[in-house]
């Protein structure tokens, strides 16, 4: 049986390298696995505490992965995703590649001309709070975008890895209201921040925004723009991002959602545009760019895409298009 190690007594209680007892009254294997996982990480106390077993280091695994796999829902919780650790760091040896992938990468296109990144006028990404899931309302307050409910999910893949799992990047995701406007830039809604947020990827890749089905504008096929940073920090200059792309929302359900009070000018702005004709899914007609979705209006839609990004190349976001929205 591994012997027990015991503390030190110092003036200010009793010790084990170097470190207080959390828990004075009790031994030192029984300090808990914040305790023990900073004693882990000393070689001396790797064999000092080889009495603990599996179990501290498999409960510790266990929380961090339970932590980091569940989608998060409030701006408290996904504060804690910053500390993730960043891009350049591959995924655990226990993730496996992401199925069902597109067959490339995911094209790089433009921010448009409504980035709130800071590349096009005002930058959201230095407000204290635009790391979120919930993006309906403006940050710290204000106006709630009103429409059909959206859940969206986005997971990024490492193609220089394997396709395996991005964890650790950020994703900065943005669109219009059911109106056609842009927070931060349209008429009247200048001083809101509303349906704009960044995700950092969990451990599957994957961010998760709580959101409302965008409108269709003059122009434009309904999208929803993302850019994917290495990390978190990269976010304070938009020309770190490593992918910047847009997503298509599927006609299946564009019928059911525009005719819905909310997005009076949908329906007509939807038939004068096809993903064929879009100045920016036209290319292909958004092959690697439509999103899949289950849901109806009543209880609100839920989405996923999956985006390969190859940090290889070189990023080559275009030009924002013309046909803007939100000038209304």
């Amino acid at each position: 049986m591994a012997r027990i190690p015991e503390p030190d007594q110092t003036p200010e209680g009793p010790a084990y390298e170097g470190r207080l007892l959390d828990r004075a009254d009790e031994e030192v294997v029984d300090q808990g696995v914040s305790f023990d996982l900073r004693t882990l990480i000393s070689r001396r106390g790797i064999l000092s505490l080889v009495g603990l077993g599996a179990g501290a280091v498999t409960l510790a695994a266990c929380s961090a992965a339970t932590s980091s796999a569940s989608p998060t829902t409030s701006s408290s919780a996904t504060s804690g995703t910053t500390s993730t650790p960043s891009a350049s760091a591959s995924a655990s040896a226990s993730a496996t590649a992401v199925a069902d992938l597109p067959s490339a990468e995911i094209p790089d296109e433009t921010a448009g001309p409504y980035p709130g990144d800071g590349s096009n006028g005002p930058d959201v990404l230095e407000t204290s709070g635009i790391v979120r899931s919930d993006i309906r309302s403006s940050i710290g307050g204000g106006t709630t975008a009103d429409g059909v409910p959206l859940t969206f999910s986005i997971t990024v893949t490492d193609m220089a890895n394997g396709d395996m799992p991005f964890e650790g990047v950020a994703v900065y995701a943005w669109h219009c209201d059911a109106e056609g406007r842009y927070s931060m830039y349209s008429s009247g809604v200048e001083d809101e921040t509303y349906l704009r947020g960044v995700q950092v990827a969990d451990a599957t890749g994957t961010v998760t925004f709580t959101s409302i089905f965008p409108a269709c504008y003059s122009g434009r096929w309904p999208h929803i723009h993302f850019e994917v940073y290495p990390d978190l920090d990269s976010t304070s200059d938009s020309t770190n991002a490593i992918a910047t792309s847009q997503m298509a929302m599927p006609e299946s359900v564009l019928a059911d959602v525009y005719a819905t009070s909310a997005y009076t000018e949908s329906t007509r702005n939807l038939s004068q545009v096809t993903l064929a004709t879009d100045n920016v899914f036209g290319d292909d007609s958004g092959a690697l760019q439509q999103i899949a979705i289950t849901g109806d209006v009543n209880s609100g839609y839920i989405s996923s895409f999956v985006a390969r990004v190859d940090t290889t190349t070189t990023p080559t976001s275009g030009s924002a298009p013309s046909g803007g929205g939100g000038n209304r």
